[in-house]
């Protein structure tokens, strides 16, 4: 039988080299986007190499933190680290949030005062090639990241589709714009990249946003009624054999991790052996992760049996 240690090892493994590849797969097209952009005079390109630029440093943490999980806890963290991965997350989608609503104003702005004429040639090979890259770091990290749960591969998951998505927008802009030299709609070409822009920014916006928010209600410790309800439900069918009706939980999720505590009212006289308990305990273990979709090593859970109803 494998180890729960080692089977942390190894999601953690190979959580760090998807996010890795990830890292320096999006500081290329920073690099890129940064310097064709300027090249260009493209604010949509200059903006996009700025979003993977940010979004290389934050999944850099993201792998940083990715390394500590598995660890086990100690005098200072003594739960472990499991925290961390909201906390970087919703760092990530706040930051993201903030990017594309400047870059919003930014384009409105430009739209308002003239607009601009980029090189579209130049850019209409940036976005081919980005675009190619992206949509494929997509499909490579969601295959790959299907194998373990982690709310980190996904978040990056999400933010390769987000770039795919701004670059391939952009390909059919900058093509369209091609099209138009020479044409009664040529006076417009100086709104094309700003109103590009505009555009993908109210496109990606609930992206992150919903990420923040999923973020920020497990860093307050806001539990999902469902999960909730789902935890009931699971140690509900697991005591009621047994003769217990009475029971309390408490639930937290945070990250990947799910901190659940049950009180079990007993009878005064309540006698079994511990073998018995402890097989209990781990019956309710094994019922609360299949309800709630956890994967064991990520389920911290405590047991309390008492005659007393005020320790529930």
């Amino acid at each position: 039988m494998v180890s729960i240690e080692r089977v942390m090892r190894l999601r953690s493994g190979l959580e760090a080299r998807l996010l890795r590849t990830s890292v320096l797969a999006t500081l290329l097209i920073a690099a890129l986007g940064v310097g064709l952009g300027l090249l260009a005079n493209s604010t949509a390109i200059v903006f996009d190499g700025f979003f993977s630029g940010i979004d290389a440093v934050i999944t850099w943490l993201s792998l940083v933190v990715a390394r500590l999980i598995p660890r086990e806890g100690n005098r200072r963290f003594q739960f472990g680290f499991w925290h961390l991965e909201p906390l970087v997350i919703g760092l990530k989608a706040s930051v993201l949030v903030a990017l594309v609503g400047y870059a919003f104003v930014t384009s409105v702005t430009a739209i308002l005062q003239g607009g601009y004429m980029p090189d579209f040639g130049l850019a209409l090979v940036y976005a081919a090639v980005v675009a190619a890259i992206c949509l494929a770091m997509w499909a490579w990290m969601l295959n790959a990241g299907e194998r373990i749960d982690s709310g980190l591969v996904r978040l990056d998951v999400k933010a390769w589709l987000m770039s795919g998505i701004i670059t391939s927008v952009l390909l059919v802009a900058f093509a369209a714009a091609s099209f138009m030299r020479g044409t009664p709609l040529e006076p417009w070409l100086p709104y094309v990249d700003p109103a590009v822009l505009a555009f993908i920014s109210l496109l990606l916006l609930p992206l992150p946003l919903q990420e923040a928010r999923s973020a920020f209600l497990e860093i307050f410790e806001v539990v999902p009624r469902a999960l909730d309800e789902a935890v009931r439900q699971a140690v509900a069918a697991t005591l009621a054999p047994q003769g217990f009706t009475a029971f309390e939980t408490y639930v937290q999720k945070s990250g990947r991790a799910l901190f659940v505590e049950v009180a079990v009212l007993t009878p005064p006289d309540f006698a079994r052996p511990m073998g018995e308990v402890d097989a209990l305990r781990r019956h309710m273990a094994d019922a609360i992760a299949e309800g709630t979709g956890t994967e064991l090593p990520d389920l911290w859970l405590t047991a309390i049996f008492t005659a007393d109803p005020a320790q529930m």
